[in-house]
């Protein structure tokens, strides 16, 4: 078992900057990648940021120069700053883990609203 906790959202405005944290206890050892995901109201759920254990990032096109994702190994802590917010990343956002490559875990989400 693997435990999230996300920290760091809440209210901006537009321009603004918000480091979000994802901290993982429990058996972490066999975590393959660490993901930012998040969701807007009303829709789905879309992959923001992703970090393998060896580093290699990748984003979604609507944030790359924007965010950037990041990892302490130390904390076991996956980090995302998001700078020049817009009203168009208003949504919740959820960290997960890979394990051993094929499992998932999710946190409780959190929070962050752009505002115009």
């Amino acid at each position: 078992q693997v435990q999230l906790v996300e920290s760091g959202g809440g209210l901006v405005q537009a321009g603004g900057s918000l480091r979000l944290s994802c901290a993982a206890s429990g058996s972490i050892s066999g975590i393959s990648e660490m993901t930012w995901y998040r969701q807007a109201h009303g829709k789905k759920r879309d992959l923001v940021a992703v970090i393998t254990t060896g580093g290699t990032t990748n984003y979604r096109d609507s944030v790359k120069g924007r965010f950037t994702i990041s990892k302490d190994n130390a904390k076991n802590t996956v980090y995302l700053q998001m700078d020049s917010l817009e009203p168009e990343d208003t949504a919740v956002y959820f960290c997960s883990v890979l394990v051993g490559g094929w499992k998932s875990y999710w946190g409780q989400g959190t929070q962050v609203t752009v505002s115009s």
